[in-house]
């Protein structure tokens, strides 16, 4: 059996679920939510509709799926990196590699950007996917501020000032990025980030 079989067939082996969902990632980020029908992603999935509805009850609910399945790959990807971290300093820094390395291993279509930020921009106010991606901007940001915290140890508002200057400075970063269609802005952004630590 030829290797192009062999991928093929584990991955028919793998649950409907996962294969779905999966597909749906990989659309999702290269051509968005709305213009990617169900049919679509069953297809690339290999599976029956009926087996996408077994596993979540509607579009919208895939689309929850999919913000979910992002931000634990993106937790996932800092925590390995925080492991590795010698510092607070090292851990703000891994925010921003976090953000590069994401960059670098886009999906196999090109670099869009941020995935949760392109999927809340086509959500409607109130949806409960864009309270998803806030949820997630916010947790960022949150170990943002825990890292910066202990740099500057009981200069509160210090810390908070610095560490929603640096998540917006990421942000801005990932924006620019995502129009550019590479890391590059999220490199300059990260040694702007060294620069203001060492300051401090």
């Amino acid at each position: 059996m030829r290797e192009a079989e062999r991928a093929s067939a584990a991955g028919r082996r793998r649950p409907a679920r996962e294969r779905v969902l999966a597909a749906a990632a990989r659309r999702f980020y290269a051509h968005g939510i709305t213009a990617t029908g169900i049919d679509t992603i069953t297809a690339d999935a290999g599976v029956a509709k009926m087996s996408l509805y077994n596993n979540f009850s509607s579009k919208a609910d895939l689309v929850l799926a999919y913000l979910d399945a992002r931000h634990e790959e993106w937790l996932t990807r800092y925590r390995s990196r925080l492991e590795r971290a010698e510092g607070p300093g090292d851990g703000v820094l891994a925010v921003f590699d976090t953000y590069i390395e994401s960059a670098d291993s886009a999906h196999e279509e090109a670099f869009r950007g941020c995935g949760l930020l392109n999927a809340a921009a086509e959500l409607p106010a109130g949806d409960e996917g864009r309270a998803l991606v806030r949820r997630h901007k916010e947790e960022v940001e949150r170990l943002l501020a825990e890292q910066v915290a202990v740099l500057l140890p009981g200069r509160p508002d210090a810390a908070r000032t610095t560490s929603e200057h640096l998540a917006s400075l990421l942000e801005g970063a990932m924006v620019r990025a995502g129009l550019e269609g590479d890391s590059g802005r999220l490199r300059r952004a990260r040694a702007m980030a060294a620069r203001l630590l060492e300051s401090m």
